[in-house]
């Protein structure tokens, strides 16, 4: 007696338990190819998302969200162990080298309904900041920024994260966390920068997390690539082509997003070099006028006194004022300082500085607020030469002769 083989995947899905269906659809491939493409198929199930996904992404989002406000890197630690295994942005890795149109945009929607929430929790968290008024930002201005050890981090997270997604008996957790490292924290950042208002906070984080994303794509579909992943039909080619062509025009695209935004946005931002004073001028004395000689007197006519015009005196050019300098020289424990629009703490905040930043004091004298607290009117070394208030105590006056 033989028993008949069962059909586990009819050509109408439509005839399957819910249950069933919703397995079936995580499918990359049908059953019925050949045990390679099915080995491909049994990958992409590994990255397909669950309702843990989003649960934890929210989570995750919450914690950092906190970490940015309080300032606490604990926090942005905790928010990123939290997170969930990143493994469907490696399924748009894999959709994109197999081709599949269909598997690469459920795993491309389930990363952007997950980088939302991250998004809309930190526009949450930036609105509770208007209220509690963080002092410093130090760490959302830290990952606002591209900088060569957070590219090779993103990197090496990419690459072991691929390795481990691509092998049966690996685990993605471990390497999952540099991703959500370089993804979640910048996200969050920016939707913190933008519930806060925070001038150009929220466009560079948003540009760094585009940036890794753009990274994690390309790295991710190369390491496919190298480990013998092809795509399942001709079609695939034009997915695979068309992805890798974007992703290199918007990381070519995303170094001059600065002049797009206005502000020199994701790019990092070294302290400036104040300018040399110039040396003042001497008063030039004036030349003295020679003096006429007298008119001899004649036999008939009296002498006739003559008088020696007075030299006019020439204006003497008033000497510029030295300008002052001084360096931001918080404590060790806050790492930097917020400038504000106005002295007092009620005043919106300008922008934050990390401890050794430059800046030029326009008024020595400070300005006393309602709460008996000392501001110094300075300028920032910026395109814009803007102008905000900061703590007398909270800057360290460079003497004149200061090697800068």
């Amino acid at each position: 007696m033989s028993i008949p083989k069962t059909n586990h995947n009819p050509e109408n899905l439509d005839e399957l338990p819910p249950a069933r269906r919703r397995r079936a659809e995580r499918h990359l491939v049908p059953d019925d190819l050949d045990a390679e493409t099915k080995g491909i198929d049994k990958i992409a199930q590994r990255t397909s998302p669950s309702f843990d996904f989003f649960l934890f992404s929210l989570l995750s989002a919450a914690i950092l969200a906190a970490g940015i406000m309080l300032d606490t890197p604990a926090l942005l630690v905790l928010g990123v162990l939290t997170a969930p295994t990143l493994t469907p942005i490696i399924g748009i890795c894999l959709g994109t080298v197999t081709g599949s149109f269909k598997f690469f945009g459920r795993r491309l929607l389930a990363t952007l309904v997950a980088s939302g929430l991250v998004f809309l929790v930190g526009f949450l968290g930036g609105l509770a900041g208007r209220v509690l008024r963080p002092q410093v930002l130090i760490y959302a201005v830290s990952h606002a920024q591209v900088s060569w050890s957070h590219l090779v981090l993103l990197v090496v997270g990419t690459v072991f994260t691929v390795l481990a997604v691509a092998r049966k008996k690996g685990s993605p957790v471990l390497p999952s966390v540099a991703l959500a490292y370089e993804l979640f924290i910048p996200l969050s950042v920016a939707g913190f920068g933008l519930g806060n208002g925070t001038p150009h906070l929220w466009p560079d984080g948003l540009v760094v997390f585009a940036t890794h994303f753009a990274i994690v794509s390309l790295v991710g579909s190369i390491i496919f690539v190298v480990l013998g992943f092809r795509p399942l039909t001709f079609l695939g080619y034009t997915l695979g082509s068309v992805v890798t062509i974007l992703g290199i025009i918007l990381l070519i695209g995303l170094s001059g997003a600065g002049a797009i935004l206005g502000g020199n946005v994701a790019l990092p931002t070294p302290s400036p070099t104040p300018p040399t004073p110039t040396a003042t001028p001497s008063p030039v004395p004036p030349s003295a006028t020679p003096t006429p000689s007298p008119v001899p007197p004649t036999a008939t006519q009296s002498p006739i006194p003559t008088t020696t015009p007075t030299p006019s005196p020439t204006s003497t050019p008033s000497p510029s004022p030295t300008p002052i300098y001084a360096t931001i020289n918080a404590s060790e424990e806050t790492g930097g300082a917020v400038i504000r629009t106005g002295p007092g703490f009620d005043n919106p905040r300008l922008t934050s500085l990390l401890n050794g930043n430059a800046v030029e004091i326009i008024d020595t004298n400070p300005t006393e607020d309602e709460d008996g607290y000392h501001w110094i009117h300075i300028r920032l070394f910026t395109e814009e030469q803007e102008e905000g208030w900061i703590l007398e105590s909270l800057l360290l006056v460079e003497p004149p002769d200061a090697d800068w």
